[in-house]
């Protein structure tokens, strides 16, 4: 391998012929990679001496004694221990990005909630300060639930560093070009794709196109993986060869810089003499990782019935109730509807779990007014939710033949704990007051006649 600078001065392998591969495919696999060549330790982890004088330093995402299916960690050889990346910290204020248990007074989250998009303002923001959080659910300090917030991001972090010691984020761009430049490589991230950042991971997000709003899921437990896939089998759905994580990038550069860490809710920043981003060579299987929405494979049904959402779940963080997820991050893009005598929207409904949604293009078929992109909904636990008017009566007197199910992408942050609203979801964000008139055309139709028609 040799080197090759990117235009943020970070160096990153290249193969033989001198392009850049960027990517290696594949999700939770165990990855080697460096920047230049020779400066990954061979046949063992901890040499007495590194090459080029690295250090060898490892980051662990799980305990050492997690089973060895779900052990995740990282050997990196860098220019610097992260010791050296750390220093005297000091609180900082981030208004707007909050985290679970938060429960302000005088904000209701009972209730069926839809926002319009957050807007852009004149006000220059970076990832940190572009953070809004919608909801928070379930308590950081016991490393369960999750937090959903929206990102307006105008500008670049400029020798200026981040790292959550609270969480992973799942990141779903909307709007807009970011670049993640990351200890262990780059990452561009556009619409229609989406990206996991590690819990510990330090990284400074650069714009590439502005500007840009997106949403973020914060997990505050286990890591996201794929779900099972029971009968389906082996294939559909997201597959593994599908994700990409970035080859082995490093900055040698020598300037006055700043890292903030996210720790139990609170920010606290250091001032440091020096990019941290200075890993040259890494192998493992604890990483970050894009993936683009539409390489997923939807299953349905073929021939009666809508199946439950859960048939499109992209990634769930498990919790430690078996099949009762942490959160599950579910997509619903286009696909071919062929069911039979069948009402084919998501039906009418209730459940345990709550749903924020989000829409990244296009209109979703259970509510074709109103739900635009760039918004969110919330339905909250136990909440009835499901088709409005239009909807319903489409869906009820249509004539069905195959029809394909198009110009449609949204998602949805599901967790089985309920999901409390923020000051600036219940105060400031753009919420719609009549979201829950829209149910208020359903007519009754009962007359006592026998039949179903």
């Amino acid at each position: 391998m040799t080197r090759h600078d990117l235009p943020n001065g970070m160096i990153r392998a290249t193969d033989a012929t001198g392009t850049t591969p960027g990517y290696m495919p594949g999700f939770g696999n165990d990855f080697e990679t460096e920047a230049l060549s020779g400066a990954l330790p061979q046949g063992m982890n901890s040499p007495q001496r590194v090459n080029y004088g690295l250090y060898g330093e490892q980051l662990s995402g799980t305990a050492f004694t997690a089973p060895s299916h779900q052990n995740e960690r990282t050997w990196c050889y860098r220019i610097r221990p992260s010791v050296k990346h750390s220093g005297r910290y000091q609180p900082v204020d981030l208004p707007y990005w909050k985290t679970a248990p938060h429960i302000p007074q005088g904000v209701t989250s009972l209730g069926q909630y839809r926002w319009d998009p957050v807007p852009h303002t004149d006000q220059p923001l970076t990832w940190l300060t572009g953070m809004r959080t919608m909801t928070t659910a379930g308590d950081v300090n016991t490393q369960v639930g999750m937090s959903s917030h929206i990102y307006l991001v105008t500008e670049s972090m400029v020798d200026a560093y981040f790292y959550s010691a609270d969480s992973e984020l799942l990141i779903v761009p909307q709007e807009g070009r970011l670049r993640f430049a990351t200890e262990l490589g780059v990452i561009d991230l556009a619409p229609q794709e989406i990206a996991i950042i590690p819990r510990g991971l330090v990284y400074r997000v650069e714009v590439l196109e502005g500007p840009c709003r997106g949403f973020v899921c914060e997990n505050y437990g286990q890591k996201f993986e794929l779900p099972g896939r029971g009968p389906i089998g082996a294939n559909c759905m997201a597959n593994r060869r599908d994700f990409k994580t970035p080859v082995a990038a490093f900055e040698d550069r020598e300037v006055p810089s700043t890292l903030t860490i996210k720790w139990c809710g609170q920010f606290h920043q250091c001032e440091i003499g020096h990019s941290p981003l200075d890993v040259v060579a890494w192998h493992g299987n604890y990483a970050p990782v894009k993936y683009d929405l539409e390489t997923y494979c939807p299953v349905g049904s073929i021939l009666f019935d809508h199946p439950d959402p859960s048939i499109f779940t992209v990634l769930t963080a498990p919790s430690g109730v078996e099949g009762t997820a942490n959160i599950d991050f579910v997509l619903f893009r286009e696909r071919w509807m062929v069911m039979e005598d069948t009402f084919r929207p998501p039906w009418y409904h209730k459940n345990v779990m709550s749903e924020m949604m989000g829409n990244i293009y296009g209109q979703y078929d259970a509510k074709p007014q109103g739900f635009v992109p760039g918004g969110m909904s919330l339905h909250n636990m136990m909440l009835p939710h499901g088709p409005d008017r239009e909807a319903f009566e489409k869906a009820s007197t249509a004539d069905l033949g195959p029809e394909k199910l198009d110009n449609t992408m949204s998602f949805m942050f599901e967790t089985r704990f309920p999901q409390h609203l923020t000051e600036f979801a219940g105060r400031e964000a753009p919420l719609q007051d009549d979201y829950v008139t829209c149910w208020d055309g359903i007519e009754k139709k009962f007359d006592g006649t026998p039949g179903l028609k």
